[in-house]
């Protein structure tokens, strides 16, 4: 995404909302620096980054995030987990997750199974109905174990 119409000040602002001001300044050129070829050259979190702010720099009402942190590595996914909470705030967010640590922060959690709703609530809700979503966190914090 390129325009014209944005200042230098605008992106620097927005690459620090979600916290990729520390690597692109770290680049040879810095800002200055070319994303070509669908980010190659740079980390899937550094694409993810470069990602949001060119969403943030747009202050849209509305976010839909699709897999945040799918294919990020853990270290990585701390960073973005901080700048996707603050893409959220005051924002009306849909995120579609199979990592749940990307929405156990959310107002309201749909699980899906076979394109119907099956369970739906807060984490916690969630949680204590020893459910789907249960069974599903309960798994994935093996899976960190291992």
């Amino acid at each position: 995404m390129f325009d014209e119409t944005l200042s230098d000040q605008q992106v620097r602002a927005a690459a620090r909302f979600v916290n990729a001001d520390n690597f692109i300044e770290d680049l040879p050129k810095g800002y200055d620096s070319r994303v070509i070829e669908r980010g190659s050259g740079y980390s899937s979190g550094q694409r993810q980054l470069i990602s949001f702010a060119g969403t943030v720099v747009t202050d849209p009402k509305i976010l839909i995030l699709d897999e945040a942190t799918a294919n990020i590595d853990t270290e990585t996914e701390q960073t973005i987990q901080r700048s996707l909470n603050q893409m959220r705030e005051g924002r009306t967010t849909i995120a579609i997750a199979h990592r749940l640590s990307t929405i156990q922060n959310a107002d309201l959690i749909l699980v899906l199974s076979r394109g119907r709703i099956v369970e739906r609530g807060t984490n916690d809700e969630l949680m204590q109905q020893h459910g789907v979503y249960y069974d599903m966190i309960r798994l994935q914090n093996t899976a960190h174990l291992d």
